[in-house]
């Protein structure tokens, strides 16, 4: 069974990504093994601070090299993803020890986001394949998904239910499925 990580690029109690991450934890709890990533105490990067690596960094790197691939769920902040998701990934980018490089490289990768405006994340989705392509991780260019308008698939209490989306995320999880067996 496949291990994947969940990275959801907002701390948000109840962001609206963190909300899709958990429908598609739903759909793949029978299929994969799925972990969303709690990375709330990972302090800014600091090279004074880098070796060794805070706790909580050294933990979110040994469940990146056991996962087989990451879906990262990515809100759009001023055409950009989050800053909180950049300052993770700067720190999975940075090698391990001297002799042990960072964990990043090669690893699937998934993209999705839901957002309240009309671009549905596509642009911070964009920028982030720029940064996951320069860290050589193997990205799932196709299906990406790219939910806009989200209040219109909220309830009365705000939360997130999935209408005419639902089957786009199911489609991109069982391509993501596929994705990592192919590599393996």
């Amino acid at each position: 069974m496949e291990n994947i990580m969940l990275i959801v690029g907002s701390l948000r109690k109840d962001s609206f990504n963190l909300q899709l991450a958990k429908e598609a934890e739903k759909y793949l709890k029978d299929k994969a093994s799925v972990e969303i990533v709690d990375y709330s105490e990972v302090p800014l990067l600091n090279q004074d601070i880098e070796y060794p690596a805070p706790a909580k960094v050294k933990e979110i790197r040994e469940k990146v090299k056991k996962a087989d691939g990451i879906w990262f769920f990515t809100p759009e902040y001023n055409h950009f993803f989050p800053g909180v998701l950049k300052n993770l990934i700067d720190w999975l980018s940075r090698p391990i020890s001297k002799t042990e490089g960072q964990v990043l490289t090669g690893k699937p990768a998934a993209i999705s986001g839901i957002s309240p405006g009309m671009s549905g994340t596509g642009i911070a989705q964009d920028h982030l394949v720029t940064l996951l392509s320069f860290l050589n991780m193997d990205i799932m260019n196709l299906p990406r998904l790219t939910i806009p308008n989200a209040m219109q698939q909220v309830n009365q209490d705000g939360k997130l239910e999935l209408t005419t989306s639902a089957p786009y995320l199911t489609k991109q999880a069982d391509a993501f499925l596929a994705f990592i067996r192919n590599r393996k």
